[in-house]
């Protein structure tokens, strides 16, 4: 017996997936989306913002987490995946506390990301 499936039933019994392997997998499509939408966002923005919303569907349909590094690179109002100079506007600010501001170009929308001071 397989240690990735586990049967249950008698009659027509169902196949039914562990729960870890889902989750890797879903991690590894996720991953994968991603990849390539920062491929199509060069040619075709739209087909970037498609692929970053089947990313999304999978990570809330099987609970898993996107990494910090990915979930940045999507635009928290409109979706619309956020690449530097095209789809985004990234800058710099050292007043007040030194910050990074995303906007994206799609709806507008600014993230503020803190960085980090030495001390």
């Amino acid at each position: 017996m397989c240690k990735h499936f586990s049967f249950t039933g008698w009659g027509a019994f169902s196949l039914k997936l562990n729960r870890g392997h889902v989750r890797d997998l879903a991690r590894q499509r996720i991953e994968r989306l991603f990849s390539l939408a920062n491929q199509a966002v060069k040619s075709d923005a739209g087909l970037a913002n498609r692929y970053v919303e089947l990313a999304l569907k999978i990570s809330m349909r099987t609970r898993v987490r996107i990494p910090r590094d990915l979930k940045r690179s999507v635009c928290r109002k409109c979706n619309a995946y956020l690449y530097p100079g095209i789809t985004s506007r990234v800058r710099v600010h050292a007043s007040r506390s030194p910050h990074v501001s995303v906007t994206c170009l799609n709806c507008g929308a600014v993230r503020r990301y803190l960085l980090e001071q030495d001390s």
